[in-house]
């Protein structure tokens, strides 16, 4: 029988534990405890923030090949322990093992990336309109960083802001979802040992208050910058309480994906990618399909294929190989799936899956490798045919494995359907039409594009990121989150000992603008 973990915060360095805490449990079996994590106060992120300004005022200093060695540092200690995690995820929010190790896989991918650029961050060189006087600019840290991550992905997505903020010479205080505290100080603990001074982490465990907490210090000046992955409407009060403090907040919020498949796609291709991107992960990722948009003449036929399939997933233990998803990540995600499920399913749908709602004794799943399901939170996939673009299940997202179906006529009336929800994170096209597939990309207001691929899915060297009720523009991933983590402060030495004045002291050169030949 495995033991739970007793997390603690990280503060300067020292591993701090409360007599009050929240509890963690399997999801996939609720009688399991995973963790036992404390609940940090006001007080407690307070001190987490004095501890990482302190660190900053040197760390900002250190050369930025030095910081890149610490991120490979970290990196082959995530890759020695990568199976660990993997089981450790999997055993705490109930990703499948397989999608468990290509999270981990994420996180040795953005080290591998963030290590070289250590010796990559670069300035410029600019010429002067001046004699005598040299033009350069440099990226310089911002500061202090506040960290929300979410539990869907408790160890890739905090490393995104995490491993390019501190290469970039920033501190962190990082407040884990409380889902996931078990990951969180396990990746915590890898840092320790990869060799990061005291203080340039600091974890801070806890709910919704203790992160309204790390928020407020954008408010006392504590805090420089704040990144935060989660629901849309939270994600709009942290950007307000940015704003109003002149910070740009990197917000990676939800989802409502539209996937649209063409008379002449790749059939097979587009209905793999369809399952995987409506219940990978049970439906619980921002980038998961939101809605499916069929071409009226192959509507009938990708359906009987896409249903087929459906029919076919294997739920269960997340531990096994062969799950294709496993429970929800905690009780309160239930929760909303079944009030999706009984308020936004009205009576012009159709309910094409064979059920819906929480698997049970009485309404049990088709295919299953777990001997005991009732133990766990698992539901249904459903799928919902002849939705509305005016429905509340196709403007909303669901964060769950519950994806609407709607059809178009022509590729313009598809482009609409594709920027109603007013979402833009991930959209998708199956097509062979270049045009088709040019014209997508240019007109669909998303961050990111799929051609012949799955709304899911990202690289550790592109951008991840999206607009409108999806984000703010900020990106995580690749040389462009260096970005949010870094402003440009441009340097201009004047050494002819006089005083010189641009645009002021310029010579104009004489010419005949009235010559011809």
């Amino acid at each position: 029988m495995a033991t739970h973990l007793k997390v603690s915060h990280l503060i300067n360095g020292e591993w701090l534990a409360h007599d009050e805490g929240f509890e963690s449990r399997n999801p996939a079996n609720l009688e399991e405890l995973v963790a036992i994590a404390p609940i940090g106060t006001e007080e407690t992120v307070l001190e987490a923030a004095h501890s990482a300004q302190h660190a900053f005022s040197k760390f900002k200093r250190s050369p930025a090949p030095y910081r890149g060695e610490l991120i490979h540092n970290l990196g082959a200690l995530v890759r020695s322990n990568k199976e660990a995690l993997a089981q450790l995820l999997t055993r705490e929010m109930g990703k499948p093992i397989r999608e468990a190790r290509g999270s981990v896989q994420e996180v040795i991918d953005t080290c591998v990336f963030f290590a070289s650029e250590g010796r990559r961050l670069y300035g410029q060189t600019v010429p002067s309109e001046m004699p005598n006087k040299k033009l350069f600019t440099f990226r310089r840290p911002v500061g202090v960083c506040g960290i929300i991550t979410a539990g869907n992905f408790p160890i890739a997505v905090p490393a995104w802001y995490i491993v390019p903020a501190v290469l970039c010479g920033n501190t962190i205080i990082w407040k884990p979802s409380e889902i996931a505290p078990g990951i969180a100080h396990a990746f915590a603990s890898l840092m320790e040992k990869s060799g990061f001074p005291k203080g340039v982490l600091n974890v801070v465990h806890g709910g919704g208050k203790t992160g309204e907490a790390l928020a407020g210090l954008c408010d006392k000046g504590l805090i420089q910058k704040i990144g935060f992955t989660g629901g849309t409407q939270v994600g709009k009060q942290i950007g307000q309480k940015a704003g109003l403090n002149l910070q740009k907040a990197c917000l990676e919020l939800g989802g409502k994906n539209p996937l649209v498949v063409m008379p002449d796609c790749n059939l097979e291709a587009a209905v793999e990618a369809a399952v995987f991107s409506a219940f990978g992960t049970s439906g619980q990722r921002c980038t998961s399909l939101g809605i499916l948009m069929l071409h009226e003449s192959i509507k009938e036929v990708f359906l009987d294929h896409f249903l087929e399939k459906v029919t076919q997933i294997t739920i269960g233990d997340p531990r096994k190989e062969d799950t294709f998803y496993g429970p929800m990540m905690a009780k309160r995600f239930m929760d909303d799936y079944q009030s999706f499920c009984d308020e936004w399913i009205e009576p012009h749908h159709e309910i094409r899956s064979p059920s819906k709602g929480r698997i049970t004794s009485h309404n049990p799943w088709l295919k299953t490798n777990d001997s005991d399901l009732m133990l766990g939170l698992y539901a249904h996939p459903v799928v919902v045919d002849n939705v509305k673009s005016t429905d509340t299940l196709f403007l909303e997202e669901t964060f769950g494995p519950i994806m609407g179906i709607t059809s178009f006529n022509t590729f313009d009336e598809a482009l609409d359907l594709a920027n109603t929800s007013g979402y833009g994170l991930s959209a998708a096209i199956f097509t062979n039409d270049p045009k088709a597939a040019f014209t997508f990309q240019e007109e669909v207001r998303s961050g990111m594009i799929s051609i012949n691929n799955s709304t899911s899915g990202a690289e550790a060297h592109l951008p991840f990121g999206g607009i409108g009720r999806s984000g703010n523009g900020a990106r995580q991933s690749g040389i462009w989150v260096i970005d949010e983590f870094t402003y440009w402060q441009s340097v201009n030495w004047d050494y002819s000992n006089a005083h010189q004045l641009a645009q002021i002291d310029v010579p104009e050169i004489p010419f005949d603008p009235h010559y011809t030949i």
